[in-house]
């Protein structure tokens, strides 16, 4: 169609409600008779519950009830999956607790104070036990055990073969070594996690509510999964089941299923038969929401002296916290399977070990697991171009994956879709005139300037929509010739009504303020898999469009019958009319076709038989003072492909918001605990989330490589300007330290940790920034479908 919308950039039309405060969230609903939730948690990392006293608490003014593990019969709790089937854990704590913030009762009242108000009447014997705290420590003998049943903290585990384990660096002329830390990170939404349930649904056509529904609000990304997790956890039927999402103040993979405390809040509404609600303070969400990232990882690069890739070899210990749930399985499912990152390695070994710790449990952050195999490969690229004496640049670009090889199959099992990475380095180099930086550079050095320029490269893939599968979209035509779409993704800020109405514009050309979006609502949108994994457009949209072209065929044999004339002749013109090829004045309006009968209707489940692969190449600027090592961003360019660009303000804001957080854990953000198991960043006056005024500028702008894998050709965006980030930000600021012979510093580079390395190394106390990885390695068994002669086989 001439003109089509797509590609342009249309502001967002649901911001309006957004910056009114017309918006709903869970915590604005006002539902009768609603109680309020308040939770007592543990103060001790690690400790036996001896006893627990509620009298005085339930005796207090407003409190309805108050429920310890003994008086609720909840089923464990899981989360979105567990690593180890082994290890169940209670969503109210019953003789043990496991880390600061774990739920040991929960208190039921009239008001959200006076539930406050009486947890601190709650007693609650503990007998401490020893914590193990830091995820290496955790795994070795003598560590104290999260559960004795099962002998060990080693939560679950995997090697490669001995084969590919020796080999990896057999061929190697050079060998880089470095031990990594890809530090714990707070997910830190604007609004935390929240929950309302009314136990009955809401009433039917003759005006009768079923007892034996139940209808929950949830701050969630996935209503369906979230729907699909409750209902197997209390045993109902998925369609007695109702969630829904009203807007959501941000998720960032924190919010991607049900939570120990939603299992309690359900609980308590069935138990008392009243609706419930609770809302995460802010101190809660420190240590309740799931942690993002924390891994240690041991990388070995095997070179040719000319600068030719010849193996490698990982080997990573994963924290998995408190429990085995979802965060601790990434290692597996993300960070191994995008290992080999950009690179033509010919041999790889990849061995992962999860730890369980007296922690917050770990969750999924902003690119779960695919930040961190970049952040080691792209650091230990670095490391390989100063060992030999190589820009790092070039030493990229020998090591690229040929355009042409594609579609490329990984070592890993990735099915790489399409790639050209040397695409967008080129413009990103370009964008930020990179042979006039390295001269700034030079001449800092040569003048011995306390603040030097430090430049860092990172080229990046990553893995959207992972596996493929299906999701839902539909298109309504109504008599009046407005529309009405709906998609199973659950947008929480990325611009679904936007992006889907510009979709349906563009294929029936009804203008986008006459189209109304619905989402979020399992009983107003039959199934969906949410947002999560930057699959909204790639699956939503592609779901949405083919619904667009199926309405578009039926109103096509509609005006045909109306206009007598044959169905090939019946054409949409431009402006949203249909008319016969040829015959230009007779037309029907979209109002006139739809009034001729029922409403045009499609709903459809749009398959994407795998996954994405977008791709793209960041370059920092940073400038850091070796007097007080402090680091000063000064330019960021980010070039990131996304394949097709429906909307280029909607990809530029999801490039932004993603730079924001990867520059943050670069340089600001770490979750720290001290050897007991105590928080010490607990609040936002202790974590060092940066605020705007702490951020800069930032250059973004996009390569196009459509993919084969959808119609619209589009990957996704939502992730990858944090996968690219941290990477190239670390990498500068070891770049302009290089002069000093340091190698490494781990994340994040604050200006103590900077500091302390400039004044060790100017004192001659380098540090080699290898040791040898933990000995649980030897010992994990390995990769199933692996075949290891040593086993005897297939494992």
């Amino acid at each position: 169609m001439a003109g089509s919308i797509l590609g342009t950039s249309v502001r967002r039309v649901e911001d309006l409600d957004l910056i009114t405060g017309a918006s709903t969230y869970v915590g604005n609903l006002a539902l009768d008779g609603v109680l309020h939730l308040a939770f007592v948690r543990s103060p001790l990392a690690h400790g036996r519950v001896i006893g627990i006293e509620t009298a005085a608490a339930a005796a207090a003014p407003g409190v309805v009830a108050v429920f310890t593990a003994a008086d609720l019969d909840l089923p464990a709790h899981h989360g979105l999956m567990i690593i180890n089937e082994d290890l169940p854990r209670p969503p109210l704590a019953s003789d043990t607790v496991r880390f600061v913030g774990d739920p040991v009762a929960v208190v039921v009242a009239e008001t959200k104070a006076a539930a406050v108000d009486a947890t601190e009447l709650v007693e609650v014997d503990y007998d401490p036990l020893p914590a193990a705290v830091d995820m290496e420590a955790a795994l070795e003998p003598d560590a104290p055990l999260q559960f004795p049943e099962l002998g060990t903290n080693l939560a679950a585990g995997m090697r490669s073969t001995s084969a590919e384990s020796a080999d990896a660096l057999a061929d190697a002329e050079v060998v880089v070594r470095a031990r990594m830390v890809n530090q714990r990170l707070a997910v830190m939404p604007m609004e935390g996690n929240a929950i309302a349930v009314l136990p009955g649904g809401f009433a039917g056509p003759d005006g009768v509510v079923p007892d034996d529904d139940l209808t929950i609000w949830a701050s969630t990304q996935m209503p369906h999964g979230f729907r699909a997790q409750a209902a197997r956890l209390f045993g109902y039927e998925q369609e007695r089941v109702r969630v829904i999402t009203p807007h959501v103040g941000g998720g960032f993979g924190g919010k991607a299923g049900m939570i120990a405390e939603h299992t309690v809040a359900v609980g308590v509404a069935r138990s008392l038969g009243r609706p419930v609600t609770w809302v995460e303070t802010r101190s809660e969400n420190l240590v309740s929401m799931p942690h993002g990232r924390g891994q240690v990882a041991y990388y070995e690069l095997g070179l040719t002296r000319a600068g030719k890739i010849t193996g490698m070899r990982a080997r990573v210990v994963a924290d998995a916290g408190a429990y085995a749930g979802f965060g601790g399985g990434l290692v597996f499912g993300s960070t191994y399977v995008m290992n080999q990152g950009v690179y033509d390695i010919p041999k790889v070994g990849f061995d992962a070990a999860v730890a369980l710790t007296n922690t917050t449990p770990m969750g999924a952050f902003r690119g779960a697991g695919r930040p961190e195999a970049t952040a080691h490969l792209e650091r230990i690229m670095d490391m390989a171009a100063d060992e030999l004496g190589l820009d790092p640049v070039e030493l990229r670009r020998r090591n690229f994956i040929d355009p042409g090889a594609f579609p490329f199959t990984t070592l890993a099992g990735a099915q790489y879709d399409v790639g050209d990475y040397d695409l967008p380095l080129r413009e990103a180099l370009r964008i930020a005139d990179y042979d006039k930086l390295r001269e700034e550079q030079a001449t800092r050095r040569a003048a011995g300037d306390p603040v030097q320029l430090g430049i860092g490269i990172c080229v990046y893939v990553e893995i959207t929509a992972g596996g493929g599968g299906t999701e839902f979209g539909s298109v309504t035509v109504h008599a009046d010739g407005s529309a009405t779409i709906s998609a199973g993704t659950s947008g929480h800020g990325q611009g679904h009504p936007t992006a889907f109405a510009m979709l349906t514009s563009d294929r029936l050309g009804i203008p986008m303020d006459k189209i109304r979006f619905v989402q979020s609502d399992t009983a107003l949108v039959p199934r969906g898999g949410g947002t999560g994994g930057s699959r909204s457009l790639q699956m939503g949209g592609n779901a949405v469009r083919a619904a667009a072209d199926d309405v578009l065929e039926q109103a096509r044999r509609r005006a045909a019958e109306l206009l007598e004339a044959a169905v090939d002749d019946v054409v949409l013109s431009p402006d949203g009319e249909f008319g016969v090829s040829g015959v230009p004045s007779i037309t029907l309006t979209w109002a006139q076709v739809a009034s001729a009968g029922e409403e045009l209707h499609a709903g459809i489940d749009f398959r994407q038989e795998g996954a994405t692969f977008p791709f793209g190449a960041h370059v920092s600027v940073v400038e850091v003072d070796t007097e007080t090592g402090r680091v000063t961003p000064r330019r960021h360019i980010a070039v990131d492909d996304c394949g097709r660009i429906l909307n280029p303000l909607l990809v530029s804001g999801q490039q932004h918001g993603g730079l924001a957080q990867g520059v943050a854990q670069a340089l600001y953000e770490e979750i720290v605990y001290d050897p007991e198991g105590q928080p010490l960043t607990a609040t936002l006056a202790d974590y060092r989330m940066p605020s705007a005024a702490d951020l800069f500028t930032y250059e973004v702008s996009n390569t196009e490589t459509p993919t084969h894998m959808n119609p619209l050709g589009a990957k996704g965006i939502g992730e990858s300007a944090t996968v690219g980030a941290t990477p190239a930000v670390q990498n500068a600021v070891i770049d302009a330290l290089r002069p000093l012979g340091i190698k490494h510093i781990d994340l994040p580079c604050t200006p103590q940790r900077v500091w302390s390395a400039i004044r060790d190394a100017q004192a001659g106390r380098l540090t080699d920034p290898w040791r040898e990885p933990p000995a649980v390695f030897a010992d994990l068994p390995v990769r199933a479908g692996a075949s290891d002669a040593a086993t005897g086989g297939e494992i």
